[in-house]
């Protein structure tokens, strides 16, 4: 199933930002045999604690993770990663190569689900975590319910389950995706191309270096960024927020799951990630005093804590988690 190239070739390392040291790369056909990079990430200890599957946000690649892979391979936990469809190192699915669009929300966890099945189990060691950050918080929730008898714990970072911080309001902005979906238009991008914006007031992280080195992967490899949302991506991702915090959906989720919440997220409000908590019996909520939206990409101060509590719930050996340590 995985077509496995010289991994150099694949991955795009940069002097600031290198590629952790023991990995293989390739692609994989997702569904309807999308073609979608991955990496998988092995560490040097022996016996491995297990693998964490990282499922990243939207317009994310698997370079932007090199560091945090880094971080689980030296807890002796193997990381297996790839691009979403539409970016990244994957398939682009309009001709217009910079718009970020989805078909529908079930291709993404079909994804995941031909991503563990035929690459993940067959080359990582076991047992299986998952990691989602953002959008990939999403379609770990959408999926979760399927997942049980393969993933033993989860980890959402600020999961993309509601919109905050647009100019214009979000009922307003999901009915315009939806009539542009439901008339045939929905393909028309909306919003600004912020990918290039500058660091100061962005709402993702309040760490400068960390947030140049991304911005010079993609300086050096312009062909992994997208631009804005299709009104068809922002129509499918609305759906599946407001199916996955319904409580007959999170009643169906049996993994344990620890959620990140970072308080000053500007893109998903921190009271939609605490209500889902909240209603969620197989969730618990740590939450990041003064973090932004990009947990993993933040300043040591807030890193720090969010890495202490994936260590602390994605265990080789107990599956303790002390919340009077890890949250601010």
């Amino acid at each position: 199933m995985t077509d496995t190239i010289e991994p150099t070739q694949i991955l795009h390392p940069t002097p600031g930002n290198p590629a952790p040291a023991n990995f293989s790369a390739g692609y994989f056909p997702g569904h309807r045999g999308t073609r979608l990079r991955f990496g998988l990430f092995r560490s040097d200890r022996l016996p491995a604690s297990g693998t964490v599957v990282i499922v990243p946000g939207r317009n994310e690649s698997i370079e932007k993770y090199f560091e945090t892979i880094r971080d689980l391979n030296a807890q002796g936990l193997w990381v297996a990663t790839y691009d979403l469809r539409g970016q990244g190192g994957s398939d682009r699915l309009t001709k217009n190569l910079r718009k970020g669009h989805v078909r529908r929300f079930s291709d993404y966890e079909r994804d995941l689900e031909i991503f563990l099945e035929h690459v993940v189990l067959p080359d990582a060691r076991l047992p299986f975590f998952l990691l989602g950050h953002s959008t990939g918080g999403l379609i770990a929730l959408s999926a979760a319910p399927r997942l049980s008898n393969r993933i033993s714990r989860m980890v959402l970072s600020a999961p993309y389950i509601a919109l905050t911080g647009q100019v214009l309001p979000t009922g307003t902005i999901r009915t315009i995706a939806g009539l542009l979906s439901w008339t045939g238009l929905g393909g028309v991008q909306l919003g600004a191309d912020q990918s290039r914006r500058a660091f100061e007031g962005n709402p993702l992280t309040s760490d400068p270096q960390r947030y140049q080195r991304n911005a010079q992967v993609i300086e050096a490899n312009p062909g992994l960024d997208i631009g804005p949302p299709t009104a068809r991506w922002l129509h499918e991702t609305f759906k599946a927020a407001r199916r996955v915090t319904s409580q007959a959906h999170l009643t169906k989720i049996t993994i344990p799951t620890l959620v990140l919440a970072p308080v000053l997220d500007g893109i998903v409000p921190y009271a939609a990630q605490e209500e889902l908590s909240r209603n969620f019996r197989a969730g618990q909520l740590v939450t990041i005093n003064g973090g932004r939206h990009e947990l993993l990409q933040e300043r040591d101060i807030y890193r720090v804590q969010a890495m202490a509590a994936i260590e602390a719930f994605m265990p080789g050996q107990d599956g303790g988690l002390d919340l009077s340590e890890t949250a601010a």
